[in-house]
């Protein structure tokens, strides 16, 4: 068997780590102007490091920065694009309540009593107190994601730089939150315009960060996975939207972002179903209504599914996976400390490939090289991060990459 030496590889993480300590106290000081930005940066760039070490002594391949520079996971994109503006204190009547997690924060925090199984303590002071809108026409006119990569190339080996994984935000990630609210008419006459401006920057951004070097891309996509919750279908049901047409708008707007795409940059697409602090979900329900979709219709290498719950359903959608993809089967929680058995996560990969086979009509051997592993979602999707330790974090990723050793001789 060959070398696996091009991503995805067999062990693998989602991108974002556990924070230390110094580095949360840091970005809130950083916050209040009692420290400047290069004070935040030397303490980042020693994260960042420790990071690395920590990517390496578990056997990683794939090596991030763990978002450090990031208060949340989408961070970068449209933030630093021309003709979206920050909204503080937005009106509850902009936000499509039957998104998960905007459901979530209302119910918890807002208007009204605790319903949902979610600890209360979790969602102080997390209201929609801000988003993100369209007030202009859209233009690329800075990369938020080049400063990173460039910094985290300066910190890796150079051998390393062509593993090293950048982690993007999903292209719909404003719009399902705010429908026709996520864009002033004025500006754009109809959502087709303003996907297609966003597109075009998508695609910008894509072509100045293969010119630094990058060759490795995760988009995070938990947006996708809401399509998979009768809970939203439902909600968009009563509200006169067609889930299944906006979820084939998204697809469209998906490939037009990636339609220019470099052959040798890889582009892997997350899907979970929400990774908020304190080990928060928002949804459930397997791939099956979206899998035929999803796998066959999105022009990506590769899928980061979330697996390390029953809510994420079965492997029976892996059987539309085609043979020119590939799966990287989340099967460890990055949620909680308690480890999984190795043995019974190797049965389950097992599983998988037998599923995949039946569905391709190739070997499971065969179907077995298209899979790799990995921990369900990252493990800070927000900077503080999931319910365990820097300890729990560290025995998790080296449970991966001992799960992957056991199935592949070229893990």
């Amino acid at each position: 068997m060959s070398f696996k030496s091009s991503p995805p590889f067999r062990a693998e993480h989602i991108g974002s780590l556990l924070r230390p300590d110094y580095l949360l106290e840091a970005r809130k000081e950083f916050d209040h102007k009692t420290i400047t930005y290069e004070e935040l940066r030397r303490l980042e760039d020693k994260a960042i490091e420790e990071a690395i070490c920590l990517q390496r002594e578990v056997g990683m391949k794939t090596l991030t920065d763990g978002e450090y520079r990031r208060h949340m996971f989408y961070d970068g994109f449209f933030d630093h694009l021309e003709g979206f503006e920050e909204v503080h204190d937005p009106p509850l009547e902009i936000f499509k309540l039957y998104v998960p997690d905007i459901k979530a924060f209302v119910a918890n925090s807002m208007f009204f009593p605790i319903t949902h199984h979610l600890p209360s303590h979790a969602f102080l002071d997390t209201k929609p107190a801000g988003t993100t809108l369209c007030t202009g026409k859209i233009k690329h006119v800075k990369s938020g994601y080049l400063p990173q990569f460039e910094a985290l190339k300066a910190l890796v080996r150079p051998e390393e730089q062509k593993n090293i994984k950048l982690t993007l935000a999903a292209p719909e990630w404003f719009h399902l939150r705010h429908g026709e609210h996520a864009f002033k008419p004025e500006v754009y006459a109809s959502r087709d315009e303003y996907f297609d401006d966003i597109a075009a920057a998508y695609r910008r951004e894509l072509e100045i960060l293969y010119a630094a070097g990058l060759r490795n891309v995760q988009i995070d996509d938990p947006l996708l996975a809401y399509f998979c919750a009768e809970s939203m279908l439902k909600g968009m049901k009563e509200a006169g939207e067609d889930s299944d047409a906006l979820l084939d708008r998204y697809m469209q707007l998906y490939n037009d972002c990636l339609k220019d795409r470099p052959k040798d940059m890889t582009i892997g697409l997350h899907l979970c179903r929400g990774n908020f602090r304190h080990s928060i979900h928002f949804s459930e329900g397997g791939y099956d209504a979206i899998a035929v979709k999803l796998f066959n219709e999105i022009n990506v290498d590769c899928y980061y599914l979330e697996y390390d719950t029953e809510r994420a359903g079965t492997f029976e959608p892996l059987r539309c996976l085609p043979r020119n993809k590939s799966v990287v089967l989340g099967l460890v929680t990055s949620k909680f400390p308690e480890l999984e058995d190795k043995e019974l996560l190797k049965a389950r990969v097992l599983e998988a490939a037998g599923i995949m086979a039946s569905g391709t009509g190739e070997t499971e051997e065969q179907a077995l090289q298209r899979i790799c592993v990995s921990p369900q979602c990252g493990f800070a999707s927000h900077e503080e991060g999931n319910l365990l330790g820097m300890g729990d974090m560290k025995k998790k990723l080296a449970l991966v990459k001992e799960l992957a050793s056991s199935v592949w001789s070229d893990a």
